[in-house]
């Protein structure tokens, strides 16, 4: 098998755009891409062409698309382990994050990140991460350097707020951190909020609930609500229904111009909900902890069915065709890519090139 030069709906290049996102057909297509990538993936995973697994996003894709579809092209974002849906809402080919699931050469990262450490720099996505929360402090930073160009850490935040030594006001770069209610406890997010708020940072804090830290019901373990984390650090904040693509869209657009208006950083918990387990483990160990009827409850929700509604039968159906004919085509792209020669196992393990800062020692 050869792969294919062009996969449907893909150039050869790499993408440097995100995706267009404007109007709720181009959103629906998203949320079909999204879904049809997962359940494509579930598959390569259970004949073993994924190793190791993954976390699926099936149910949340509503969050992805609305929050990337406030976005622009120099904004960036921070995924989370459970984040192929942020990844191909922001423009990711499909036949490229499939090869990196796959461990092969064509993947996003050459088939080294797989699928907790997707990233594609060309289109602000700064990586997904393993770690619960630690996408947070790296959004947070992004941001710093957005308002603070040409300067070093070692300068200190800017005092005079965003816009003023950067770029244009109106036209700063935002950065979101996706997250999990399962992070509402660490540390590190906690610290982020500081920071963003006391250097009213442009940044977006996107959490999504689904209601549960791996199998513990949030409830059981979670003191409060996600918007009062938020209001303890004075940021504004907004619960969405995460399961309603458009209300997601239209609080990520107010959260995304007033940081870009020098105004801080905006907080949305979005309510979801996934109907997969929080791993594909989770099949082979058959653990329940969720009950059918909560799970039924949350499907008669489904993001998919309601953008769709907003849509003529005739172009839903049209959308659904490109979609299945696009993974299609990224499914035999991934599976004939090569593996990485086990020789270059050493490549990229150690920086180069790096210019150490004012005062440290060559």
């Amino acid at each position: 098998m050869t792969a294919p030069a062009h996969p449907a709906g893909e150039g050869a290049a790499l993408p440097d755009s995100p995706a267009p996102l404007d109007t709720p057909a181009e959103r629906y297509r998203m949320l079909r891409l999204i879904r049809g990538f997962e359940e494509l993936a579930l598959g390569l995973v259970k004949s073993g062409a994924i190793p190791g697994g993954i976390h699926p996003y099936i149910g949340q894709e509503a969050v992805a698309v609305g929050v990337c579809s406030a976005l622009g092209p120099g904004d960036r974002l921070a995924s989370t382990h459970r984040g192929h849906g942020h990844v191909l809402a922001r423009g990711t080919a499909p036949h490229r994050l499939l090869a990196e699931l796959l461990g092969r050469v064509g993947g996003s990262n050459g088939g080294r990140g797989g699928s907790m450490h997707a990233a594609d720099f060309s289109l602000g996505i700064l990586g997904a991460n393993g770690m619960v929360g630690a996408g947070a402090p790296i959004a947070v930073g992004a941001a710093w350097a957005a308002v603070n160009p040409g300067r070093t850490t070692a300068e200190g935040p800017g005092t005079e707020g965003p816009g003023t030594d950067g770029p244009e006001v109106g036209r700063t770069p935002v950065a979101v951190a996706f997250f999990g209610d399962g992070a509402l406890n660490q540390g590190v997010l906690l610290e982020s909020l500081n920071l963003a708020a006391m250097w009213r940072l442009p940044v977006l804090f996107v959490c999504e609930d689904n209601g549960y830290a791996t199998t513990l019901p949030a409830a059981t373990a979670v003191a409060g609500s996600a918007i009062g984390r938020a209001a303890a650090f004075g940021i504004p904040a907004e619960e969405v229904d995460g399961m309603d693509t458009e209300a997601v869209r239209t609080a990520a657009l107010r959260a995304v111009e007033r940081a870009r208006r020098g105004r801080g950083p905006g907080f949305l918990a979005c309510r979801t909900y996934r109907y997969e387990g929080h791993h594909t483990m989770e099949r082979r160990m058959k653990l329940r902890y969720r009950s059918p009827e909560e799970v039924d409850a949350w499907r008669e929700r489904d993001p998919l069915p309601r953008a769709a509604a907003l849509l003529d039968p005739a172009t839903v159906a049209e959308l659904d065709r490109s979609v299945a004919e696009q993974l299609a085509a990224a499914e035999e792209f991934a599976l004939a890519s090569e593996h990485p020669d086990p020789a270059g196992a050493l490549d990229h393990l150690y920086a180069d090139g790096l210019r150490p800062r004012a005062g440290a020692t060559p």
